[in-house]
């Protein structure tokens, strides 16, 4: 059967080998076993049941959480010529009763399914009568209560599992579970040891970088500016930020749309189609945007504030690059964003030994923002994947900004700071500094310190960045409470006594993008217009890696257009014609 699954991998999704892992993935599934994939996003996991949908007998059951991501997903499988249909709270009883009559008539080779519908008896009843070959677990870490996004509706899958019997296929899939949870995804599922297949954790097509103690909002509005061509996510914490981030990109003349909870469910999906069918470039959004998207050409994922955990980052970090082009991961790092998150561990109603593991997770992702080796190497080892080799392409890695001195302006702060007793917070150190004019400021008698407007010459922003920088390097640290208040390190001590200097790297500034090729402007052009006729995603036609591929290769004909990564024979007959009219065109010019 592997033989056809390779004719098939050709035939429907144009490509010529299974990535690594697939193969084996689908030869366990062919032979009736239960397995666990743990396979980085964009690593192809969902091939590895939409191939064997064709060649087994019954259905093929896919449960995902992500119920605004299944219309999308069922779209795309069809448009490869897969006849894929979806069951979800979203559908009418009147659509749900049609859809279960055509499964019965075996109209689908694939089902995708939430959690929620196998507690349905009514559900369960009917779908017994319909043969089930494969059940297909994605995001399977929600499984395990020691994971970063544990779902109470996926503890119902063991039992659908023995209702379904034991004559099938189980395949569980994630992009982020650490050694610890892959182990609890295996015991609940009777998963052997031997089938959980680890392909590794490394997008070696992302760039990763943390930015801190700069202006952000100066740096997000230039690079998305500068990149104004490329889709995009900025990912914000809260509902507040998200909308003043919009209306600032806004003002800015850029195209973005929003998402967030606070916004009704209309007006979340009219964004997200906006934004899915290249009609924005820019999607700002709290984590509620989460999974809910498939687009393959997210060009830069921009994280405004830090997210709670490793396992999140990498996740929404995921969603650039999903069609293997190289791609930005920019996350924002600023002190506060620690407070935020231990605050919201403090307030929520999780046990104490949860809580310490939130604390911990919390403490790896500060680690991360702090680290100056291989950005990408901390999070493999995060996974517990040990690296052989750096990057070569995170900002540590490639970073050649040149080191200014900056002891005697620290000195000039941490003074500031020790003959304020350690007892006030960021604004007022930074008042200070600047010889503010501020009432509280000379009522508390600060104005008569010696460092009073030491700083004069810059700006209290200005300042407060510095301040931000000793912070993310940890010469001052911000010491918890309802009013933080900044606190001398170790570090700093030493700097205060000559015995080390602080060094601050010029200002990051963002880069250009490339110039475009006017082939690909011209036949992204054309996806857009096939797109809107056909009502579905652009990438649903051809990715943006298969854009730039017919770029480099300029097929002459059928034959060698089908060659193109990404060009299947549905696609090849589709648009295969108008496509290779318009690289004619272009070699005549």
């Amino acid at each position: 059967m592997i033989a056809e699954a390779e004719k098939y991998l050709k035939e429907y999704f144009g490509y010529v080998q299974f990535r690594r892992g697939q193969k084996n993935i689908i030869e366990k599934v062919f032979e009736k076993q239960r397995v666990l994939g743990v396979m980085p996003t964009g690593g192809g996991k969902s091939l590895c049941y939409q191939i064997p949908s064709l060649l087994l007998d019954g259905l093929t059951v896919v449960i995902s959480p992500l119920i605004s991501l299944m219309k999308d997903q069922v779209d795309e499988i069809n448009e490869a010529g897969i006849p894929a249909t979806y069951i979800n709270s979203s559908l009418t009883y009147e659509e749900t009763e049609q859809c279960m009559k055509d499964l019965q008539n075996g109209e689908y080779r694939l089902l995708y399914l939430a959690p929620e519908r196998l507690e349905h008896q009514a559900f369960l009843h009917k779908i017994k009568k319909v043969p089930i070959s494969l059940i297909a677990i994605d995001e399977a870490h929600c499984l395990s209560q020691w994971g970063h996004d544990f779902r109470p509706s996926y503890l119902t899958i063991p039992r659908f599992l023995d209702f379904a019997g034991r004559n099938i296929s189980v395949l569980a899939l994630t992009a982020t579970a650490t050694p610890q949870v892959s182990a609890d995804i295996s015991r609940a599922l009777s998963i052997s040891e031997d089938n959980v297949i680890l392909t590794g954790f490394k997008r070696e097509n992302l760039t990763f970088s943390v930015i801190k103690g700069q202006d952000r909002d100066s740096y997000l509005t230039d690079y998305i500016k500068k990149h104004r061509e490329q889709a995009g996510i900025v990912y914000a914490a809260t509902r507040k930020e998200v909308e003043r981030l919009h209306h600032k990109f806004t003002n800015e003349n850029i195209k973005a749309e929003k998402y967030h909870g606070g916004m009704t469910a209309e007006n979340r999906a009219v964004g997200q189609e906006r934004f899915v069918y290249d009609e924005s470039n820019v999607m700002v959004a709290t984590t509620a945007f989460g999974m809910g998207i498939n687009k393959s050409n997210v060009r830069f994922v921009l994280h405004a504030q830090m997210p709670r955990n490793i396992e999140s980052y990498y996740q929404e970090a995921g969603r650039a690059g999903r069609d293997g082009s190289e791609s930005d991961c920019i996350l924002f790092f600023s002190p506060k964003d620690i407070h935020t998150h231990q605050y919201l561990i403090e307030q929520s109603r999780l046990d104490e030994p949860r809580k310490e593991m939130e604390y911990n997770k919390l403490r790896q992702m500060v680690n991360y923002c702090h680290t100056e080796d291989c950005l990408q190497n901390y999070i493999l080892k995060y996974f517990g994947e040990e690296p052989k080799d750096t990057c070569g392409t995170c900002l540590h890695c490639t970073d050649d900004r040149s080191l200014k001195d900056a002891t005697t302006e620290a000195q000039m702060v941490f003074s500031c700071v020790k003959r304020m007793r350690e007892r006030y917070g960021k604004t007022l150190v930074s008042q200070v500094l600047t010889g503010s004019s501020n009432q509280k400021l000379r009522q508390l008698r600060l104005d008569t310190l010696s460092t009073y407007g030491l700083l004069k010459d810059q700006s209290q922003k200005q300042v407060n960045e510095f301040i931000d920088f000793l912070l993310a390097h940890q010469y001052l640290q911000l010491i918890e409470g309802a009013y933080p208040v900044l606190k001398l390190t170790n570090r700093a001590l030493h700097v205060l006594k000559g015995k080390q200097k602080v060094k601050k790297k010029e200002t990051l500034k963002a880069k250009n993008v490339d110039k475009e090729n006017p082939l690909f402007e011209e036949l992204r052009k054309e996806r857009a217009v096939i797109a809107k006729q056909q009502g579905i995603a652009p990438y649903m036609v051809f990715s943006d890696r298969t854009l730039l591929d017919i770029c480099a290769y300029l097929p002459a004909d059928k034959t060698q257009l089908l060659q193109i990564k990404g060009v299947g024979k549905q696609k090849l007959e589709s648009y295969g014609e108008v496509f290779l009219d318009i690289i004619h065109s272009h070699k005549i010019e």
